[in-house]
């Protein structure tokens, strides 16, 4: 996990990454910078520049948020989130610093290689585009 404390983590970050990757925020669906990127690269995380999602993992599902069928090989952790009263979630985080990413969803049909959608926070992520 991370190396950092809280006020260190209150000056790398803004104030509403802070919210989302450290304090478990959401921020509000069809605002990321990141939800209709189609560019080709990785997506990072927010926190610690960790690579965790290339471009060709992501997929459109129209939920407002960027979505991903899968995540990189042990780039992410994932944990049982008892949030919302008999609506069971599982939380995704960064596997180097477990900064807040979103949630992952399973069963819901896309039409992708796999049936999840790890639904991620635009704020949690920094693109770095493909070299061409």
């Amino acid at each position: 996990m991370s190396d950092l404390n809280e006020q260190e983590w209150r000056v790398k970050l803004s104030p509403e990454q802070f919210r989302v990757l450290r304090e478990k925020g959401t921020e509000a669906p069809f605002v990321g910078k990141y939800t209709d990127n189609k560019d080709e690269g990785l997506y990072e995380c927010a926190g610690c520049g960790t690579p965790l999602f290339k471009s060709t993992q992501k997929f459109h599902s129209g939920c407002g948020w960027p979505s991903f069928f899968d995540s990189l090989p042990d780039a992410i952790t994932f944990h049982s989130d008892p949030s919302i009263p008999g609506r069971p979630r599982t939380e995704i985080c960064c596997k180097k610093c477990g900064g807040h990413l979103g949630h992952v969803f399973k069963g819901e049909g896309f039409n992708t290689p796999i049936d999840q959608r790890h639904c991620v926070n635009s704020i949690s992520l920094n693109f770095k585009p493909s070299k061409q």
